[in-house]
């Protein structure tokens, strides 16, 4: 008996030292760093892609660079085992590269809800917290369709979501923002628009006339008064985005879905 116990501990031991998952993991997105957090598996991120102030437990973590800037001479120097990419952080070029280097890659880009539950299951089995990221797809899509059948027979609002003023960026209809927006019973108006970012004009917003305008900063409010033909402008409804996580998909986004809706409400 003594011996079987012996056994039995020795291969838990080993079994926790060579915990299944991977084990060096790189983040290229602020979205994804939070993610592994949510995973409760930051202890594996050894480098993350700057964007923004980072979460304290990740602020003793090497940088990789910023949007756009990888530096991939580091990124290898921290002999990673896995990397976490969202596509458009890279360019093109930097891309590719990333895909012949021989490390496992999982591309991460959730166009809507559905897609980043899928991910934080997938994402939770290769990082060897596999119930984690189920019972975080779980809540998420139990909360969502609590949040789809509550604002289900609302009267449809049209919204139109500023990214930047200078010159004037939206989103388009495949990023999971206008996926946010759908489940709050509104619609964006350029959800017709292929591109993530597209560059629009002033005379399109004015044709489209949204019945919300959100902004992403206070002191982009002011510009639009200077149209009160606008429907928005005329009712009130220039508004700064109620929480900036509506732009970083992971866990987190699903509360800041439920304060957007919660302002959206009061156009109603």
């Amino acid at each position: 008996m003594r011996r079987l116990l012996a056994a039995v501990l020795l291969l838990a031991a080993g079994l926790a030292q060579a915990a299944p998952g991977a084990q060096r993991v790189v983040a290229l997105a602020p979205s994804l760093s939070e993610l592994m957090l949510e995973l409760d598996a930051g202890e594996r991120l050894v480098g993350v892609l700057d964007g923004g102030p980072r979460p304290p437990a990740l602020a003793h973590l090497p940088s990789l660079g910023r949007y756009g800037q990888l530096n991939l001479e580091v990124l290898l120097s921290l002999q990673p085992d896995l990397i976490l990419l969202w596509p458009d952080s890279v360019g093109p070029a930097m891309h590719a590269q990333l895909r012949t280097l021989g490390i496992p890659l999982i591309e991460a880009q959730p166009h809507s809800f559905a897609e980043l539950a899928g991910q934080l299951e997938s994402i939770g089995a290769a990082v060897g917290h596999a119930e984690q990221g189920a019972l975080l797809a779980a809540q998420l899509r139990a909360r969502l369709a609590a949040l789809a059948g509550r604002y289900a027979g609302r009267a449809p609002l049209t919204v139109f979501y500023q990214v930047w003023d200078r010159p004037l960026y939206t989103l388009g209809g495949r990023q999971i923002v206008s996926d946010a927006l759908r489940l709050c019973g509104a619609r964006n108006v350029f959800a017709d628009l292929e591109l993530p970012a597209p560059q629009v004009g002033v005379e399109s917003v004015l044709a489209r006339d949204p019945a919300v305008i959100l902004v992403g900063a206070p002191e982009q409010l002011a510009a639009w008064q200077a149209w009160p033909q606008l429907a928005a402008v005329q009712r009130g409804q220039v508004w700064v985005v109620p929480d900036a996580g509506l732009e970083r998909p992971s866990f987190q986004m699903l509360a800041a879905t439920e304060r957007l809706c919660a302002l959206l409400e009061r156009a109603r």
